[in-house]
């Protein structure tokens, strides 16, 4: 039968062309979700993968390696499209002719270029009717009925999504290393206790490292009582399981989506993603000291902060390979403890400790006994003595999980040859990093962009060949590539964008960013600080310093190092400007400013709302958390030297960032005599120590954090002065508050609590809270410093309380 209609050749063809583009481009746009019986999606179209239905998530072909893949799902909007889960791991398929396909029998398969089966969700015929990815990120293989008969929720990889339940069958196994993707040595799982935790199984030694292995299942505040073995991370960044582990996102709400990760370098951390963006913050991790994960370092290594974390070779070994710190360190000489011919001595590795392994374990021994008992053990290769209350001997058959620590009270004794000459240098050819904050190598980033480069001048040569339709495809997908990963006008500065995002800008670039330094945010002693928006539309706070001594070199230095700080209670630091004289820092905007704002101002008239009682504890915590940070974990030394409500600012869901931490030190290195030379801080918040011209601790920023706690209590400045009794004599209003809360409680008085409250919460706060917080704050002002409690013991007790709900008084 003809046609009623015909064309002609001449419009035939253009038609023909139109449609078939159009069609081209409606299938290269489309999305699906759901992919039904019979039908696959092949590796050699990078257009063939499902969406969720709120395209948060994608799944499809991701390239693990030259000409490697695994069937993966991956945060669509996330920088480099962070992967959450994969079929094949740890056996890549081809790059060309492989393909994932719902077989007539039902099941999901992945095969591989020769047609051979990598992986499948069933091994007999099911009922599968179609494979949907949902918008939760999961998986699925319906049934006609729309039942599921199997889900990626239940073989995770290295990461938990919200709502994903995690059982007593299921396992987080992380990354084997930066960049890679199969199978690591580290995990999260319940253990046959019930009890959660993380475990470093390496090619020599197994070992679980988290919660604290020295301490009992309820001292780390677990229970193994219950047999059921659940856990699950909600949507609003809480996590719960069945062994009472119990924690929350820093940014804790619904909208914003969070992945728990078992990273590569063996910490557990909670990520929330930056959508505005595409970025990973950090909102909780179980460790806060790298150095506690076990087996980063291998045989013989020792984990250092210089003060980020990296490994190190003690004197007298060597790295066995340099690609791989895993493989740890060989000894330069030949073993032969058991020789009786071989004399030995002992180096000492001050405050270095290897956990395991220990031979034999002797109390109450002296030095020189438990040297001599190693010294006549051919199994022993060193001894760790401590005197912590009574003296401890251990001695070691093998070294692993070394780690120094300024923290640990005690030493380790390497058993080395007489002969042999070793360096006392213990930080000497440290240069590889162990921990998170490692910064990749700009150079080799280089390389790779221009390598692409190179290869897509090639293929748009071959291009130009075959016709101007790939040409213009071509075109599309570079504009795309670059619209996606956000390339500015240079490599170097993508790189920063992209990644860590600290890096220096010049004098010229602020000065435009804050419209010549116009609207101020406030001011203090160490400079003022501007409102700015940089190039790239991120809103920033640009602080003008004043008495900065240092070179441009060496300022460079101190400052990267702040600018790898990444806590969720800290202030953010971007970047840095150092010319000429000009000394500035850029830091993350904090869009609601400072607690004295809100705790101090007239709430009738001022603009800033009152605090309420969940807000104040919450304030309370997370700056003990950042302090705990600075004291205690990656960067011990940090001594902030100025924490008082100015220095504490507030997200817009009011969780603390404190700022200005560093500057103590920035301002005085190069100077005479002491770091601290001179007195620092505010009036009101300042350590007896200052006065006293006593060696400078962590504790004068204990003592400042108590003034604080008690007027985040009192919701009035405890810190100024008032006169006594109408006479010229004055009087710190802290001293008037403290005495009057210890007599009333000596004196038995039950409303003691209440009267030390801020009276416009009306009595709507948490009474055991409260007391909790009072009683921290009188304890961290103790005069003899000694008495004060630390940062992390002040965690601690407020966590203790952290989930009561507020009662009415």
């Amino acid at each position: 039968m003809r046609c009623p209609y015909s064309l002609s050749p001449s419009f035939a063809f253009p038609l023909l062309f139109i449609l078939v583009s159009f069609l081209s481009s409606f299938t290269s746009s489309a999305t699906q979700n759901s992919l039904f019986r019979g039908y696959s999606l092949s590796v050699d179209d990078e257009s063939d993968f499902l969406t969720s239905p709120d395209k948060s998530f994608t799944a499809g072909f991701y390239e693990v390696g030259s000409n490697a893949f695994c069937f993966s799902i991956w945060f669509t909007n996330a920088v480099n499209r962070t992967v959450v889960w994969m079929a094949n791991r740890d056996k890549p398929v081809n790059g060309h002719r492989s393909a994932i396909s719902l077989r007539k029998d039902g099941i999901l398969v992945l095969t591989d270029i020769d047609g051979s089966k990598v992986w499948s969700t069933n091994d007999t015929e099911t009922d599968g009717h179609k494979t949907e990815l949902l918008n939760s990120g999961n998986l699925v293989l319906r049934d006609p009925q729309d039942r599921i008969l199997w889900e990626s929720f239940d073989s995770p990889t290295d990461t938990l999504l919200p709502l994903q339940p995690f059982t007593k069958i299921k396992k987080l196994v992380s990354a084997k290393g930066e960049g890679m993707y199969s199978s690591g040595y580290y995990s999260f799982f319940f253990d046959n206790d019930n009890v959660l935790r993380l475990m470093y199984d390496g090619p020599e030694i197994s070992s679980v490292y988290w919660p604290n292995p020295d301490s009992t299942v309820f001292e780390n505040g677990r229970t193994n009582y219950n047999s059921s073995r659940t856990a699950i991370l909600d949507d609003l960044g809480g996590f719960s399981s069945s062994d009472r582990m119990r924690f929350s996102a820093g940014d804790m709400g619904f909208g914003i989506w969070r992945r728990l990760t078992m990273d590569y370098d063996g910490n557990l951390r909670l990520y929330s993603l930056n959508e505005s963006n595409g970025l990973w913050n950090i909102s909780w991790e179980a460790l806060q000291q790298q150095c506690n994960v076990h087996g980063l370092c291998g045989r013989n290594g020792i984990c250092v902060y210089t003060p980020e974390p990296k490994c190190s070779c003690p004197p007298g070994f060597e790295m066995s390979d340099l690609q791989d710190w895993n493989q740890g360190c060989k000894s330069k000489f030949d073993n032969q403890n058991c020789d009786p011919n071989q004399k030995v001595r002992f180096l000492e590795l001050p405050q270095v400790d290897f956990y395991g392994f220990d031979l034999d374990y002797l109390q109450e021994k002296s030095f020189e006994a438990c040297r001599d008992h190693c010294s006549n053990n051919c199994s022993c290769e060193a001894f760790g003595y401590r005197l912590t209350g009574e003296a401890t001997c251990f001695l070691k058959s093998a070294l692993f999980n070394g780690y120094k620590s300024p923290r640990f009270p005690g030493s380790t004794y390497l058993k080395l040859p007489e002969t042999l000459e070793t360096s006392e240098d213990f930080f000497e050819g440290i240069d590889i990093t162990c921990g998170s904050s490692k910064p990749q190598n700009l150079s080799s980033l280089k390389y790779i962009m221009q390598g692409a480069k190179t290869k897509w001048v090639y293929l748009y040569s071959f291009a130009s060949v075959i016709g101007a339709i790939e040409i213009l495809f071509i075109s599309l997908g570079w504009w795309f590539i670059f619209r996606r990963n956000g390339i500015p006008k240079s490599v170097e500065d993508g790189y920063q964008a992209i990644s860590s995002q600290f890096r220096k800008f010049t004098y010229k670039e602020l000065r435009k960013a804050t419209n010549n330094f116009k609207e101020e945010l406030g001011r203090g002693g160490s400079g003022i600080v501007y409102k700015g928006n940089l190039s790239d539309d991120r809103v920033v706070a640009v602080k003008k310093l004043g008495d900065i001594i240092q070179g441009e070199e060496e300022f460079w230095a101190e400052v990267s190092t702040f600018g790898r700080i990444n806590h969720m209670n800290l202030v953010r630091m971007w970047g840095f400007c150092s010319e000429k004289i000009h000394r500035l820092l850029v830091y993350e905007y904090v869009e609601n400013g400072s607690l004295d704002k809100h705790l101090f101002s007239n709430h009738d008239s001022d603009e800033h709302t009152l605090l309420g009682w969940k807000e104040r504890f919450k304030i309370a915590l997370g700056t003990a958390r950042g302090l705990a940070y600075l004291h205690h974990e990656c960067l011990e030394w940090i001594i902030h030297c100025d924490v008082k409500p100015e220095n504490i600012l507030l997200e817009r869901n009011f969780e603390a960032k404190i700022a200005d931490f560093g500057l103590a030190k920035l301002s005085q290195r190069g100077r005479s005599g002491s770091e601290f030379s001179r007195i620092r801080g505010t009036r009101g918040y300042m350590a007896p120590e200052w006065a006293l011209n006593l060696p400078i601790t962590a504790k004068v920023d204990v003592y400042s954090y108590g003034v604080v706690l008690l007027e985040i209590v009192k919701g009035i400045r405890l810190s100024s002065w008032v006169l006594v009794d109408g006479d010229e004599e004055e009087e710190a209003m802290l001293t008037r508050f403290m005495r009057e809360v210890k007599r009333k409680i000596q004196n038995g008085d039950d409303l003691w609590v209440e009267d030390a409250m801020d009276p416009r919460l009306k009595g709507q706060f948490n009474k055991n809270q409260a007391a909790t917080m009072i009683e921290i704050g009188i304890s961290c002002l103790e005069e003899d410093r000694s008495q004060r409690p630390s940062m992390d013991a002040v965690v601690e007790a407020l966590q203790g309380c952290e989930d009561e709900p507020n009662t009415h008084i």
